[in-house]
């Protein structure tokens, strides 16, 4: 999504299996026991109606406040002249009353006075350009129907909605999340502007509700997983072991969020990727981290969706997987997962899915076609005191270097070498055990070249091996070379 973008099990993460997983607030009211898990999570809780509540402002109420605030902001922007982005920008906040009655430059309502303040709508307005985001698109993906609230948002105590079109993603932030984007908001500009592809969150808006003297604010953000593709297994990694396992209650919902202990019980071969798109992807999670690193960001997490093709069919879930290949194309530029990696959009048979939604195609260890979907997530966490003490803390009951907290440098090496030597994969299991299937030829490849050289070497076929680690051929038949370098004597 998207964040796209920041709560592990949530934002994205709640879009995976939205058949089952949305909740309209303004219908019905949620079960009892969704009640009693939602009453008392940060902010969210449940009014005696049984309606979502947020800072004890109903779900309904927010989502029309979003709506007027948006629908104004964006029209008031279109009046504003094309310009540059100033540096003066970034430090802009809007703001307008909307009151019940209306006003000259509001409509009446029912939602109650409040305030709607608009942050650096002139750099966000070129955000969404650089994404090919059309101020009428983007307006009317949010405002022209209520967003769905998504039920299943974890256990940050935050709200999330996806638009009707599945096309963004709407979360509330807490007040430092919020401070801290903001301050991110020139270095953001600065790499979107040397690199539109990436798996960091894209952010497209940031705004605050004032209502009965709270601030809710909120951040919209690409949603990740779409809900037309079914996703069949979800994971949120970071690369840690200490206590990354999903608990007993996440496991009852339909689709679990795991983690990492998870993903290396079930997948101890990971996920195998071409070697383009493979080499792709580590260059994309390199440079992102990198960028991570240098904001002094940690704790992160990389959100895996995965939609399992030849299961799909064979569940007969035409309807439901089919809908991936009919349902709406994305529209923002970058969005997907196989344009943010830089590679080209793969095909697997009769199945046009990845075609359309941007799922990366990927096998397991069984050798059944995947399409994967991927974005980092929850990035507005930065690397202040209150995560030195937790780190300390935790480093003092556990081994340091398990942990999730850590310093951004070292949780970011540890992130990437997680992602490309347990998650994904080169090809490892097409080869894995068929050696009717390696060339006569192997490449030299820096970094792995030794360990795949080691790994052919164990199939016992000499014919295999680069010809720089070929033995003296007892036939005369090595290359000038090869002679050359077997010149010296041996014991």
């Amino acid at each position: 999504m998207a964040t796209a973008a920041e709560e592990p099990p949530g934002l994205q993460g709640q879009t995976g299996n939205l058949n089952g997983s949305r909740k309209n607030a303004s219908a019905e009211g949620p079960s009892a026991s969704t009640s009693q898990a939602l009453k008392k999570i940060g902010h969210r809780g449940i009014d005696p109606t049984g309606e979502t509540t947020y800072k004890k402002t109903t779900s309904s109420a927010l989502k029309g406040a979003i709506q007027l605030g948006i629908t104004h902001t964006i029209g008031s922007l279109s009046q504003k002249p094309e310009r540059d982005v100033l540096l003066q920008d970034f430090e802009v906040v809007e703001s307008i009353f909307f009151p019940c009655e209306g006003s000259n430059l509001t409509p009446a309502h029912h939602y109650g006075d409040f305030r709607f303040k608009t942050y650096a709508p002139m750099a966000f307005r070129y955000f969404r350009e650089m994404f090919g985001i059309r101020p009428d698109d983007y307006m009317y993906s949010l405002c022209n129907e209520s967003p769905i609230e998504l039920s299943n948002s974890g256990a940050s105590g935050s709200l999330f909605y996806v638009s009707r079109d599945d096309e963004y993603i709407i979360k509330t932030v807490q007040h430092k999340e919020a401070e801290f984007l903001q301050k991110l908001l020139p270095g953001y500009f600065m790499n979107l502007n040397q690199n539109k592809r990436t798996l960091l969150p894209k952010f497209y808006g940031l705004y605050c509700v004032q209502s009965a003297g709270k601030n809710i604010r909120i951040a919209v953000m690409n949603n990740l997983l779409p809900s037309a593709v079914r996703m069949h297994l979800k994971y949120d990694l970071k690369g840690s072991t200490y206590k990354r396992r999903a608990s007993a209650k996440e496991r009852e919902k339909a689709v679990p969020t795991y983690k990492d202990l998870d993903f290396i019980q079930d997948m101890p071969e990971g996920l195998s990727l071409d070697a383009d798109k493979y080499n792709a992807l580590c260059k994309t999670l390199q440079r992102d981290c990198l960028l991570l690193q240098s904001f002094k960001i940690m704790d992160y997490s990389l959100l895996v969706g995965i939609h399992n093709v030849d299961l799909a069919c064979q569940e007969q879930a035409n309807e439901e997987a089919g809908a991936g290949a009919k349902g709406q194309v994305q529209k923002a530029l970058y969005s997907t997962a196989i344009e943010a990696i830089q590679a080209e959009v793969g095909h697997m048979g009769s199945m046009e899915t990845e075609d359309r939604t941007g799922g990366i195609p990927a096998r397991n260890s069984k050798g059944e076609r995947l399409l994967v979907y991927i974005g980092i997530i929850d990035i507005l966490q930065s690397y202040r005191l209150a995560k030195r003490l937790e780190h300390s803390w935790k480093a003092l009951v556990h081994d340091g270097d398990t942990v999730s907290v850590h310093r951004p440098g070292f949780y970011a090496e540890r992130f990437q070498k997680f992602m490309c030597n347990t998650v994904f994969r080169r090809n490892a299991f097409m080869l894995a055990g068929r050696p009717d299937l390696l060339p006569d030829t192997i490449p030299q490849r820096n970094p792995v070249a030794s360990t795949v050289e080691t790994a052919i070497s164990s199939l016992g076929s000499p014919r295999f091996l680069p010809a720089s680690r070929l033995q003296p051929n007892t036939r005369g038949e090595s290359s000038n070379k090869q002679n050359e370098e077997d010149s010296t004597p041996k014991g």
